[in-house]
């Protein structure tokens, strides 16, 4: 299956978010009770109006222009007393779950990678499974010396300089990305988002 990268444009936004949705099983989920709060699908089209950066906001699509995953990265910042890094947060990363499986997660990710690297930034964090990461290259956050906003460490949190050496300077610090993946915080936004979605 050949698999085309590029940049995601404004006529893909609504599709972008189809894709999202369904990747991480709505409405089925909520249909089974397992959620209360579909939640990725408006973070990406609330990431496009902030903290998001388009230029890594990445489509796959097949030979015949159909989409079927999507990557994108925001404003992230890792503190060490009064100094500020600025470092990529990534996610999330959707793929329609008939091609899940066949490469498509694994092309947007190598991608948004090299993508970043052309754009001068500097370390990608993030929080994801650590069963998966690894073979791009991310490792836990704790060899490079920082934590999440409350100072704990797990295998799930993960980093990758981009630059080598980048995160020594803020060895001992910690990491904070955008209150945007606060689904505590935005939990009546998303549900009166997702009934765009589901016709009340």
């Amino acid at each position: 299956m050949k698999i085309n990268v590029r940049p995601e444009e404004e006529k893909d936004y609504r599709r972008v978010e189809e894709i999202t949705r369904a990747a991480f099983g709505y409405p089925d989920r909520i249909k089974r009770g397992q959620i209360g709060c579909p939640y990725e699908h408006w973070m990406v089209h609330e990431l496009r109006r902030r903290d998001g950066i388009m230029a890594l906001s990445l489509v796959a699509e097949l030979e015949d222009g159909t989409i079927v995953g999507h990557i994108i990265c925001s404003k992230a910042v890792v503190k060490k007393e009064n100094r500020v890094l600025p470092v990529l947060n990534f996610g999330p990363l959707s793929v329609l779950p008939e091609y899940q499986r066949r490469g498509v997660g694994g092309a947007l990710i190598q991608a948004m990678i090299e993508r970043a690297k052309q754009l001068d930034y500097g370390a990608i964090l993030f929080f994801g499974r650590p069963e998966y990461y690894p073979r791009f290259g991310f490792k836990e956050a704790d060899v490079y010396g920082i934590a999440d906003a409350e100072g704990d460490n797990y295998p799930s949190f993960m980093a990758m300089e981009l630059k080598d050496g980048y995160l020594k300077e803020v060895y001992g610090g910690k990491y904070f990305e955008s209150d945007i993946y606060d689904d505590e915080r935005n939990r009546e936004t998303v549900r009166a988002f997702d009934r765009e979605f589901t016709n009340g």
